[in-house]
């Protein structure tokens, strides 16, 4: 049985600088699509949409800016904590 040391013994998922594979690929068809709506028709929304898709999906160890944001959602606002009065 062979054993790779990288990545992860093959078993991690492909990325491509700070984003996974996936969503480099939803990253450059958006901003495609928003490049030649600016071009075409001067609209400035989708490259904004496409802008913040980009920073919302940025991953580091596994983990996106917008996991961080649901977690933290979750955290602070939705579950209820658990507080021991002595």
């Amino acid at each position: 049985m062979k054993e790779y040391l990288y990545p992860k013994n093959l078993k991690a998922k492909a990325n491509l600088w700070l984003w996974s594979m996936k969503d480099f690929i939803i990253l450059a068809v958006m901003a495609l699509v928003a490049i030649v709506l600016f071009v075409v028709a001067g609209w400035i929304a989708p490259i904004a949409i496409a802008l913040c898709f980009a920073v919302l999906t940025i991953r580091k160890d596994d983990m996106t800016v917008l996991d961080y944001l649901k977690y933290a959602t979750r955290y602070f606002v939705t579950d209820q904590q658990y507080y021991k009065w002595r």
